[in-house]
């Protein structure tokens, strides 16, 4: 675009004031919906163990089996009270009086219990609690009565699936607040680091926090129509995401804009051609994220499936704020946006920058980074990928197999605690059964296979009312047990107590035998329960792992050859962000085995880092090698790596660190697998940006030369020359004719 030498070329009124006014009010139109929503989203949010099961696997069926047993939907909560010494008659009778409080606080449940240990150091009671009710608010009244009304000196507990639920409800309060104000904080210390200016970070923040509040009515619309499954961990990284993504789209944008300001005083004119300049990096990053992140919706984890759309609106909403928002803000504030620091009109005879004489000479980080790449280009690109590699090795150390359940949460925890104990003085499955559904004929037979297999404590057929058949007779006083079992549609309902921890590799061996051998009975037997649900929800995110990322790189593959308009530079970007994700795992299970001292890591943990890091890997590259193409066209290949790489490896960096440190405040709630996502984020962001995207991928270009484009016509022989500049040579014939 010309103008005049003071850029003084008149911009419309519409153009100037109007749109731009509009947009932004549009925007607080959006923010004064969305913010007061964020607030809501616990209404549609879930965190109980259904938002988190495989959808087609056996203990889900087995879930909806159990559910044509129950007049409602329940979920036990496990009481423990445990002393140091053996229970005396008047303890027990203590005890035994608090049946009656726990069934009045849950409006009449029939409560099991008291159940005394075989040691009679402690004693425990099953209550049903209805999931439709505040699970958290349950266990605080009972965790509150239990604590007043038992005998003195003992200590309480209330565990079990009900106990565990309501403490990762409390670990996740967090999200709503602690994690934005963290995440937020730190990028702005970070933009007013990179832009020495006060007024930039706000409206590049405003940015970010303007496309959070219309991802957050986006995703609550859409949970409120039963369209997707929010949990508190979809929920955690939507912000976590939308406020990385954003800040990055702008200080892309941001650049650009900066970069035309050297070129014109219209503020307006500068908005327009940055906006040229970076709506298709911007969109092509977007697309390559939103897509990778839908690819989730192949899962058959339902915690996958709500991540993808959820993740995805967000990154929807961050592209659309960085393009029509912040350019509407930059074109009404124009300089005074970097004040005091304002970028000046440039003479056209300095707008160029040197493209290949005197680089080595030049001052300054990247141009020392263009100097050894074109000095040295296969050194580089060879010793970054030895590095990589030997840093991929520490992969195989990964114990991504999942995580006994009391090990998620990584604060005090009374259900924790209250596991332990039942552990020491109760079958270790105690409240927490392996549940069978079996065919009523084959029922008793079903039940004696059961109770011969290694592993099993004991076994019962459960009658209407959720009551045990035992067997056994009644205590002088008491109701007589039942002795029919519910039947449903043919189906009967078997517990089995597990001599093992519910959430313990050896619990879930035994649910792998008793199938097997329970099919042998009964061919449509279904074992579920906690332990099958956990054994599940593993074996299929190992299959999801291996199912969608071939469907990643493939869609990434396609939009970076769209991009760039070519086969071999994508193939080799994708394959580089490949390698850095295996040395982001390898150095993450070092660090999570030797200096966290974390017992495993979550099964869905490598599918979301992959999923992240490739994504976001790529965008990095896609601002890199689109910046490249463009100088390219004008300067041909190896002067236009060096001018790509000069021009964009500040903001690129800038973006890198800005995106490391918002995935980093995830790791202030305290739930393992939130901990472990951040730093495998943050680590291979920070290893992408650093290595990857700024030797690497320059290098090994540059070692190429033209052919990177093959097949377009970029990378044909005899064609790769400068179109245009005042600097114009003709292309280096080799590596070593880099820059002299």
């Amino acid at each position: 675009m010309k103008t005049t030498p003071h850029g003084s070329a008149r911009v419309p009124f519409w153009l100037r004031w109007l749109i731009p006014v509009l947009l932004v009010i549009t925007w607080l139109a959006i923010a004064g919906i969305g913010g007061p929503t964020f607030g809501r989203l616990s209404e549609v949010s879930s965190n109980d163990q259904a938002s988190f099961l495989p959808a087609g696997a056996e203990a889900t069926a087995a879930q909806d089996w159990q559910a044509k047993f129950r007049d409602s939907n329940e979920i036990p909560a496990v009481i423990v009270i445990e002393s140091d010494s053996a229970f005396t008659p008047a303890q027990l009778g203590e005890a035994a009086a608090l049946k009656g409080k726990f069934e009045a606080l849950q409006a009449g449940s029939t409560v099991i219990g008291p159940i005394p240990s075989e040691d009679a150091k402690a004693v425990q009671f099953v209550v049903p609690i209805d999931s439709s009710s505040e699970v958290k608010d349950v266990v605080k009244e009972l965790r509150d009565e239990v604590q007043a009304s038992a005998p003195a000196g003992m200590r309480t507990f209330v565990t079990g699936p009900a106990g565990l639920t309501a403490d990762l409800v409390s670990a996740f309060a967090g999200i709503d607040g602690i994690l934005l104000l963290v995440a937020l904080g730190a990028v702005f210390v970070i933009l007013l680091i990179v832009y020495r200016s006060l007024l930039l970070p706000i409206a590049v923040l405003f940015t970010s926090v303007f496309a959070l509040c219309a991802a957050i009515l986006l995703v609550f619309g859409m949970a409120k129509l039963g369209w997707i499954q929010l949990n508190g961990q979809s929920q955690g990284i939507l912000s976590i995401l939308v406020i990385g993504a954003a800040t990055d789209y702008a200080l892309l944008y941001v650049a650009r804009f900066r970069e035309a300001l050297t070129h014109t005083t219209n503020r307006t004119t500068a908005a327009l051609t940055a906006w040229k300049a970076a709506w298709e990096p911007i969109l092509a990053s977007g697309a390559t994220v939103i897509i990778a992140l839908l690819c989730l919706l192949f899962s058959d984890l339902n915690s996958n499936k709500a991540l993808g759309p959820v993740a995805a609106a967000g990154i929807l909403c961050s592209l659309f704020a960085a393009l029509t928002l912040l350019p509407a803000l930059m074109a009404l504030l124009g300089r005074a946006a970097f004040w005091p620091f304002r970028p000046k009109l440039l003479p056209e005879t300095e707008r160029e920058p040197e493209l290949v004489t005197g680089l080595e000479g030049q001052k300054g980080l990247w141009h020392a980074t263009g100097s050894l790449v074109s000095r040295r280009p296969r050194i580089v690109w060879v010793t970054s990928v030895l590095l990589l590699l030997v840093a991929s090795a520490g992969v195989l150390q990964l114990k991504a197999n999942g995580v006994p359940q009391t090990a998620v949460i990584l604060t005090a925890s009374n259900a924790v605690d209250g596991q332990e104990s039942l552990a020491r003085h109760f079958d270790a499955g105690s409240g927490s059964p392996a549940v069978i559904v079996a065919d009523q004929a084959k029922a008793q037979e079903v039940l004696e296979k059961t109770r011969a297999t290694a592993g099993v404590g004991d076994a019962y057929l459960m009658a209407d009312g959720g009551a045990p058949i035992t067997g056994a007779p009644a205590a002088p006083g008491a109701p007589a047990p039942p002795t029919e079992p519910a039947v449903r549609d043919g189906r009967v309902l078997i517990n089995a107590t597990l001599n093992f921890a519910a959430d313990s590799n050896e619990a879930e061996g035994v649910v792998v035998v008793l199938r097997q051998d329970l099919k042998q009975i009964d061919s449509g037997a279904l074992v579920g329960g906690v332990t099958a649900t956990a054994l599940d929800t593993n074996t299929t995110a190992q299959r999801d792992l291996v199912t969608i990322i071939p469907v990643v790189l493939a869609v990434i593959l396609v939009i970076l050859m769209l991009l760039l308009r070519s086969v071999l530079a994508p193939v080799l970007l994708v394959a580089s962000v490949v390698l850095s994700y295996g040395a982001a795992m390898g150095v993450s299970a070092f660090v999570f085995n030797n200096i966290f001292g974390f017992p495993g890591a979550d099964a869905t943990v490598p599918l979301f880092g992959f999923v992240f890091l490739v994504a976001l890997g790529v965008d990095y590259n896609i601002f890199l090698m689109s910046r490249v193409r463009e100088e390219s066209l004008k300067h041909g290949t190896r002067a236009g790596i060096l001018r790509g790489l000069v021009v964009t490896g500040g903001v690129i960096t800038s973006a890198g660190v800005v995106l490391a440190a918002t995935f980093a405040a995830l790791g202030v709630i305290p739930i393992m697998f939130l901990v472990q996502l951040a730093f495998i984020v943050a680590f291979g962001v920070l290893l992408d940006t650093v290595l990857v995207r700024s030797l690497l991928v320059p290098a090994l270009a540059y070692d190429i030369g033209p052919r990177i484009w093959w097949p377009g016509k970029l990378g044909r022989v005899g064609t790769n020359t400068p179109a245009r500049g005042r600097h114009a040579a003709t292309e280096p014939e080799s590596a070593e004719a880099g820059i002299r």
